[in-house]
């Protein structure tokens, strides 16, 4: 199933994001169940928040998943929510 996670960063959160940067992409490589992902931008092109879609068994899993992101342990995120999520139309040329 694909859940889409979106996460907002705290206004403080910016060192954070810096210094788990790596562990997080490193995470989603490691687990193998992202499907998409990015950052939220703001109008400088400052990253404050993430558009994650990962592909796993049920809610439950996505929620601990979701949870052992390096950036969520860290306490980066200010708010996260955890949707179904299906894919219906692929125009960018991303791979789902």
């Amino acid at each position: 199933m694909l859940f889409c996670i979106t996460a907002m960063d705290r206004k403080d959160g910016k060192d954070i994001r810096a210094a788990t940067r790596q562990a997080h992409l490193a995470y989603g490589r490691e687990t193998g169940v992202v499907r998409l992902g990015g950052p939220f931008l703001n109008e400088d092109g400052g990253m404050i928040g993430s558009l994650i879609i990962i592909d796993v068994p049920d809610l439950d899993a996505a929620i601990k998943w979701a949870a052992n992101d390096p950036y969520a342990r860290a306490g980066l995120f200010e708010s996260t929510d955890i949707r179904y999520w299906k894919a219906t139309v692929n125009n960018c040329g991303a791979q789902l």
